[in-house]
């Protein structure tokens, strides 16, 4: 598998996907340069009047509910409601979910509109499904990964999505078959947006293949192993983002295999 995943990173070089992602004011410059250094195209839009032509002429969407607003939450769902009908890869990011009820009520309505990938932390995971009243702490999980995977599988089952749970074991499901990567390092915690641009990268990559759960561990493990080739070069957070998107426009099919840390079940 680790062969087809580093194809994956070339197509998504090849191609030049187009992302549209409705995302948060924090985190819009970071994800937006992580995507043009993996090779993809970002675009930022949430204006309703365009919401449905940028949605058909995308490859995927990215849906991020960080800094919610309710014209925002409009968009959003125009959005997820055009991909779902014309079948085009989204993706979710629950940022925050469980912290408020408002955050709870705008994921319920989105998750309706059946993502083709959820991506957070297991806080998030487990507020989505409901599973039990874990707290969320902002954006910060105060659970860890494994910790969510029955949350996870009630998701699966219900919105017939794929399941990505972020933490220091990042677990991807799909309800057939389970990856787990253990890519990445503490430091990044410290970079506001690294999760964001996950799920953005996620959504190029999906957008590009058949295969979602091949996509998903590709950006994931892309990422992951960016940050930890990158940290060897940095002196703390500030130099670690720089470094980062750096490592993520020059990184070597040799890095990339040397660092992977996989396990298929």
């Amino acid at each position: 598998m680790e062969k087809k995943l580093w194809k994956h990173i070339q197509l998504v070089k090849q191609n030049a996907p187009l992302v549209h992602n409705i995302t948060n004011y924090v985190v819009m410059n970071t994800t937006a340069n992580a995507l043009l250094a993996a090779g993809a195209s970002p675009i930022m839009a949430h204006a309703k009047s365009e919401i449905q032509e940028m949605v058909s002429i995308a490859h995927s969407l990215v849906i991020n509910m960080g800094t919610l607003d309710e014209y925002w939450v409009e968009s959003m769902l125009m959005a997820a409601e055009t991909a779902h009908s014309t079948k085009k890869p989204w993706v979710l990011d629950p940022v925050g979910a469980g912290a408020t009820s408002f955050r709870d009520r705008v994921a319920s309505q989105l998750l309706a509109y059946q993502p083709t990938v959820i991506r957070g932390n297991a806080s998030e995971i487990i507020a989505l499904a409901k599973a039990n009243t874990t707290a969320t702490k902002g954006v910060d999980s105060t659970a860890q990964s494994n910790e969510a995977i029955e949350a996870a599988k009630t998701l699966i089952n219900q919105y017939h999505t794929m399941v990505c749970i972020s933490g220091e074991t990042d677990i991807i499901m799909d309800g057939s078959q389970t990856i787990f990567l253990k890519n990445g390092h503490p430091l990044m915690t410290k970079v506001t947006g690294l999760g964001c641009s996950a799920s953005a990268l996620v959504g190029a990559f999906i957008g590009d293949t058949d295969n979602t759960i091949e996509a998903v561990a590709a950006a994931m493990s892309l990422i992951g192993i960016a940050g930890e080739i990158a940290v060897q070069d940095s002196n703390g957070p500030g130099s670690l983002q720089v470094n980062l998107i750096d490592k993520l426009y020059t990184i070597s099919e040799e890095e990339f295999m040397s660092h992977l840390k996989i396990e298929r079940r």
